[in-house]
């Protein structure tokens, strides 16, 4: 398997990292906004209040975006690092049904299938067309 990635993330951590300064960026620009709305409270101009507040909701919503961004990232790191043999852990076998994410002691049962080996994919797909 070829591990060469030719995108702007040369890994997961990358990737991980570059969420998390967007985080924080948000972060800052949500503080500044709130405390915008706060000032313009009792201003002559309404819709100037009423943009803040959209700009202010829109900064909430891609708050949660980037929170639930790392977490995903997290958990594509963690079953690289077990699927890789990262962690010294038994690499997963396919056609395995159960897998356990260490640090959290989480368990992925059957209802999340492994992807099918090559032979198996033209077969998975025409299944899914059905």
């Amino acid at each position: 398997m070829n591990h060469e990635i030719g995108t702007t993330f040369e890994s997961v951590e990358s990737a991980h990292e570059f969420v998390r300064l967007l985080s924080e960026a948000v972060a800052d620009a949500k503080k500044d906004i709130a405390a915008d709305v706060q000032r313009e409270a009792n201003s002559k101009f309404p819709r100037r209040l009423d943009a803040l507040r959209i700009a202010l909701y829109n900064l909430e919503k891609l708050e949660m975006h980037m929170t639930r961004s790392r977490r995903i990232l997290n958990d594509l790191r963690s079953l690289r690092r077990l699927l890789f043999e990262e962690r010294g852990a038994e690499p997963l076998q396919r056609g395995a049904r159960t897998a356990v994410r260490p640090e959290k002691g989480v368990t992925v049962g059957s209802s999340v299938p492994l992807p099918p080996a090559n032979g198996d994919r033209a077969r998975s797909q025409t299944a899914l067309a059905a």
